[in-house]
C-alpha cells in the first residue's frame, strides 16, 4: 500500500482500488508505514477526521537515565477522512490494543535500558580496578619483585588477572631465564635459521655440529610444519598469517628455536605459545621466555614426546580427577575416555588454542605463579564447570565437546570452578603424588 504522506493523499492507483472495493474496506485493518524518522505502527481508528499533530505537552518525555526509544514511534493515527469509518466498538478495541502495546514496549525498553546501565557500570568498575591494579604492579610490586612476588597480596592480585600493560613484564620475571639466553644469542640463532632457510631453498645442505644427527629431510619437514602451523595460529585475528604484522616475528622466533634446540625442533602447538608471548613481549624477550618456558619439565616431557613421563602426568591427573569429581570420573572410565584424548591439546598449547584468548591469558597468569600444577587444575576446573553436561554424553560427544570448548566460556565461572578444585589427595600435593608415581615406575 503506497501513501503519499507529504500531501496526505493515497496514490491514484490505490484510490481507484478503494473505489472498486469499498465493501472490503468496511473491515478493520492496520496500515503499517515506515518513515525516515523511525518505525511507526499506524493503528487506525474510526473518526473520519484528519490526524492532528501532537501538542508540545504530549511530546514531552519523562526524564530517565536511559529513555525508551521505540515507544515514541508507536503512534495511534486516525483513519483518513476519505475511508469508511469503523464501528465505535472496534475503534475502542484497537485503542486498548495500542495502549497495551505501548505499555509492554515501555516495560521491555526500560528493562533493556537498566541492563545497559548495569553493564556500563560494571565496565566502568572493571576499568577502574584495572587502573588501580596497574598502579599497584608498577609502583609497588615490580620495583620490589624479589621480596613481594610471593606475598599474599600479590598472589591475590595474580589470581584476579594481571593487567595487559604489565602482563609481559610479570610473565618474564615469573618464567625466569635459567638458560641465560641473551638478545645477542637470539640474533645468532635467527641468523643461522635464515641461513638454513636459504640453503634449503637452494637445495644446498650444510650440516654442522649439533645438526649432524638430524637429516636434511627432518630439518626441511620442520620448516614446512612451521609455515603450515603459522597459517593456523589464531586465524580469527589475521595478524600471524602471511602478510600480517606478526607473521615474520612468529616465523623468526620458531625458526630461531629450532636452531637453539635442534634436539627438540619444532613441534605442533608451539606456534600458539610463541604467538601469545609475542602479543605481550618484544621479539627477543618473547624468544627468551619461550625457550625457558619450553624447558620446564612438563613442557619438555610433552614436546619431546616422552611417553613414560607423559603417562605419569596423566596418572597424577587422574588421582585428583577421582578425588574432586568422582561421579564424572566414573562416567569417563565407563566410556573408556582417557586423559590423553583431551589433555594433550590443552597442555601443548597451554590452553591458548582451546580457550578465548583473554581467558587463556588469565590462565597463563596463574600458571606463571603456580607452575605446571595449575595446568591440570584448570583442566579439572573445565570438567567441573561442564560436569552436568558431560555426564549425559557418550564417548564421541564428550571427545568432541572437550576438543572444541564453547567460544563464550565465561571467565569468572571458570575460575570459580578452578578455585573449587582441591589439589590435595590423601594429604599429598601434586608434586608429591607425581614423585610417588615416578618412584613406583622406577
Amino acid at each position: 500500500i503506497l501513501r503519499q504522506e507529504s500531501c496526505g493523499r493515497f496514490c491514484p492507483q490505490f484510490q481507484n482500488h478503494v473505489n472498486q472495493n469499498k465493501s472490503i474496506l468496511n473491515r478493520s485493518y492496520f496500515l503499517p508505514q515506515i518513515v525516515s524518522a523511525g518505525f511507526k505502527v499506524l493503528l487506525s481508528k474510526k473518526t473520519g477526521r484528519a490526524h492532528k499533530p501532537l501538542s508540545p505537552k504530549q511530546n514531552v518525555r519523562k526524564n530517565l537515565d536511559f529513555e525508551p526509544l521505540s515507544t515514541t514511534a508507536l503512534i495511534l493515527e486516525d483513519r483518513p477522512a476519505n475511508l469508511p469509518a469503523k464501528p465505535a466498538e472496534e475503534a475502542q478495541k484497537h485503542r486498548q490494543q495500542y495502549e497495551e502495546m505501548v505499555v509492554q514496549a515501555k516495560k521491555r525498553e526500560l528493562k533493556e535500558a537498566q541492563k545497559r546501565k548495569k553493564q556500563l557500570e560494571e565496565r566502568c568498575k572493571l576499568e577502574e580496578s584495572i587502573g588501580n591494579a596497574v598502579l599497584t604492579w608498577n609502583n609497588e610490586i615490580l620495583p620490589n619483585w624479589e621480596t613481594m612476588c610471593c606475598s599474599r597480596k600479590v598472589r591475590e592480585l595474580w589470581w584476579q588477572g594481571i593487567p595487559p600493560s604489565v602482563r609481559g613484564k610479570v610473565w618474564s620475571l615469573a618464567i625466569g631465564n635459567e638458560l641465560n639466553i641473551t638478545h645477542e644469542l637470539y640474533d645468532i640463532c635467527l641468523a643461522r635459521a635464515k641461513e638454513k632457510w636459504r640453503s634449503l631453498s637452494t637445495g644446498v645442505a650444510e650440516v654442522e655440529g649439533e645438526d649432524a644427527g638430524f637429516s636434511a629431510a627432518d630439518r626441511e619437514a620442520s620448516l614446512e610444519l612451521i609455515k603450515l602451523d603459522i597459517s593456523r595460529t589464531f586465524p580469527n585475528l589475521c595478524i600471524f598469517q602471511q602478510g600480517g604484522p606478526y607473521h615474520d616475528t612468529l616465523h623468526s622466533i620458531l625458526g630461531a628455536y629450532t636452531c637453539y634446540r635442534p634436539d627438540v625442533g619444532y613441534v605442533q602447538g608451539m606456534s600458539f605459545i610463541a604467538a601469545v608471548l609475542i602479543l605481550n613481549l618484544d621479539t627477543a624477550d618473547a624468544f627468551i621466555a619461550f625457550s625457558n618456558l619450553l624447558n620446564k619439565p612438563c613442557q619438555m616431557a610433552f614436546f619431546r614426546v616422552d611417553h613414560g613421563l607423559m603417562l605419569t602426568y596423566f596418572a597424577a591427573f587422574e588421582v585428583f580427577f577421582e578425588e574432586n569429581l568422582p561421579k564424572l570420573f566414573a562416567h569417563f572410565k565407563k566410556n573408556n575416555l582417557t586423559p590423553d584424548i583431551y589433555l594433550i591439546d590443552w597442555i601443548f598449547t597451554l590452553y591458548s588454542k582451546s580457550l578465548p584468548l583473554d581467558l587463556a591469558c588469565r590462565v597463563w597468569d596463574v600458571f606463571c605463579r603456580d607452575g605446571e600444577e595449575f595446568l591440570f587444575r584448570t583442566a579439572l576446573g573445565i570438567l567441573k564447570l561442564f560436569e552436568d553436561i558431560l555426564t549425559k554424553m557418550d564417548f564421541i560427544h564428550i571427545a568432541q565437546f572437550l576438543t572444541k570448548l564453547p567460544e563464550d566460556l565465561p571467565s569468572e565461572e571458570l575460575f570459580t570452578s578452578i578455585a573449587a578444585i582441591q589439589m590435595q589427595s590423601r594429604n599429598k600435593k601434586w608434586a608429591q603424588v607425581k614423585r610417588m608415581l615416578i618412584f613406583d615406575k622406577g
